[in-house]
């Protein structure tokens, strides 16, 4: 609203107007203030920044799938985060057509869930694929019976703890799945007139392609809106303690199998001996019976061992460690 002039101003600027000391041409017009509209039916609780910050972390998410769900679906997957927007929780939810795959995913500690919208087709797909098919969708959509849920409640589980890994930089989070509902109207985790960030991600289960929209309340990220920027998440990831790496990458490779055999002797003998042995024949080894065993670890020879038994077990007693450097 303009300032309104009082009577003694209206009256010095008629005096200047008369005397000359004022001419009109110098008065230039009030300028226009542009004003921003503000819809109060939806905030903008969520910035560009903080759309940007949702969509790197995604990507890394989407890059864990790509990695991990081949090794169940035994299929190619290619994962791609399409964009991101805030909206009402209602706009989401009106979105959605019955039936619907949702999971509702607890993110402790932080207050309240999000919700995981997979399409039905992507459903049926690796509900297909594990069960030894060729991973094919549904011509038409049908509700999914309770087998077929029990099967997607793994996959949903493998799929929430890979969040784990892209939400570290930002806070330390235990995701699990709480239910998986198929109808929308159970799904009302938060005020309809509630924001939300909606991260679409594409995904590709060899050659059947399908949208996840990744619902994330205002109020479950609230405690950490200031973290989801890409200067914090940025240092935070280069801070980030070295040695964590290391000790990630030791527990996988403690848990890799590795063939280990012991080496009893060799032996050379002529075609034609080999093909007339018999039982009972006895084969002379290179090694006596009081000589130590050869243990190899894939092809390299790693220990020396005294061949025994344990319990009803053939076994080997370490007698030795072959170290590289011999």
């Amino acid at each position: 609203m303009a300032d309104v002039l009082s009577q003694n101003e209206i009256d010095a600027l008629l005096k200047q107007l008369s005397s000359g000391e004022l001419d009109v041409e110098d008065i230039e017009e009030t300028p226009l203030v542009k004003i921003k509209e503000y819809d109060f039916s939806r905030p903008a609780k969520f910035s560009k920044e903080h759309l940007r910050t949702l969509e790197i972390i995604f990507e890394h998410f989407g890059r864990l799938l790509s990695s991990n769900l081949p090794a169940y679906l035994r299929k190619t997957v290619q994962v791609e985060v399409m964009n991101s927007e805030a909206v009402t929780y209602q706009e989401f939810s009106n979105a959605l057509l019955n039936p619907v795959l949702l999971g509702i995913v607890n993110m402790s500690p932080l207050s309240g869930n999000i919700v995981l919208e997979m399409a039905t087709n992507l459903g049926f797909t690796m509900i297909d694929r594990l069960l030894g098919g060729a991973g094919e969708p549904l011509d038409k959509s049908r509700e999914f019976s309770e087998i077929e849920l029990s099967i997607l409640e793994k996959i949903f589980n493998i799929i929430i703890s890979l969040l784990r890994e892209p939400w570290a930089n930002v806070v330390e989070i235990t995701p699990y799945l709480e239910r998986i509902e198929t109808n929308s109207q159970f799904a009302q985790i938060i005020s309809p007139t509630e924001m939300i960030a909606i991260v679409t991600i594409n995904i590709n289960i060899g050659g059947v392609e399908g949208l996840i929209n990744v619902c994330l309340p205002y109020i479950t990220l609230e405690d950490v809106m200031d973290k989801l920027n890409t200067k914090y998440w940025f240092s935070t990831m280069q801070d980030r303690d070295e040695e964590s790496y290391a000790d990630a990458i030791e527990a996988v490779i403690a848990k890799a199998q590795i063939p280990i055999a012991a080496e009893l002797g060799k032996s050379t003998i002529t075609v034609m001996d080999f093909i007339n042995l018999q039982q009972g024949d006895i084969i002379k080894l290179n090694r006596k019976v009081e000589d130590d065993l050869d243990i190899y670890v894939g092809n390299m020879v790693k220990f020396k061992a005294l061949p025994g038994s344990s319990t009803e077990n053939y076994a080997v007693k370490i007698t030795e460690i072959i170290r590289e450097e011999e």
